[in-house]
């Protein structure tokens, strides 16, 4: 490799941790009672669509002993589509939400999502984005970018992976890394570990890391040990 090629790798790289480090001491404390529930609603994410519908519920029950919480549906399909629902604060109205949306073909919209939290948080705090997808169709630079504001905004990203995509592997983790999230793959066949995160998530959305340290479960330690401070 170039000598200047190692140069540039090494100035970005000492970029990104000082950035970092900046981001870590401007961002405010997770624990906005707000959770951006995102999901890739392209065709193959029917099953997995179907699946979320029917653990949603424990979200709210895990954040109801934390302390409560509003959680917004996002979601993108088709040629360009991309919806949020309104903030809810209970599961039977975010079903209501859910059971009426359909998968559709198209190419994932990331960016769209990251996007629109941003503008979410700017309003008022958003502690955690749980992202629910399969595939990455888009620049990992900008989506790195986006993850940056986030990360300025206190939002945390937690990235649940289905399968082995390596491009979204990568993205997924990136997006995690940036905002101090995790990158949590799953199997679609083993409903009780995505549904036991999926509350970890909205148990530290309602109440920060207090809330996930006094859960003691394996989905809440699993969670903390990705966390950074």
């Amino acid at each position: 490799m170039a000598g200047s090629e190692i140069d540039r790798r090494a100035r970005r790289s000492a970029e990104v941790a000082a950035f970092l480090d900046r981001a870590g001491r401007m961002a405010p404390q997770a624990s906005g009672g707000r959770l951006a529930f995102a999901l890739d609603a392209t065709m193959s994410r029917q099953p997995t669509w179907d699946l979320a519908c029917t653990l949603q519920g424990g979200m709210f029950e895990a954040a109801r002993r934390a302390g409560g919480l509003e959680v917004q549906l996002v979601y993108f399909r088709g040629l360009g589509e991309a919806r949020a629902s309104p903030w809810v604060r209970d599961a039977a109205a975010l079903s209501r939400v859910m059971s009426g949306i359909d998968c559709r073909g198209g190419l994932t919209q990331i960016g769209r999502v990251l996007d629109h939290v941003d503008r979410a948080a700017a309003r008022r705090p958003v502690a955690a984005l749980a992202y629910v997808g399969d595939a990455m169709e888009e620049e990992i630079d900008r989506l790195a970018e986006k993850a940056g504001r986030l990360r300025l905004r206190g939002v945390r990203a937690f990235m649940f992976l289905e399968g082995a995509d390596p491009a979204a592997r990568r993205a997924f983790g990136e997006i995690a890394r940036i905002t101090g999230g995790a990158l949590l793959p799953f199997d679609r066949s083993a409903a009780g570990e995505l549904g036991a995160l999926l509350g970890a998530v909205a148990t530290y959305a309602a109440g920060g890391r207090p809330a996930l340290e006094a859960a003691r479960t394996g989905a809440a330690r699993r969670l903390l040990v990705d966390l950074r401070p």
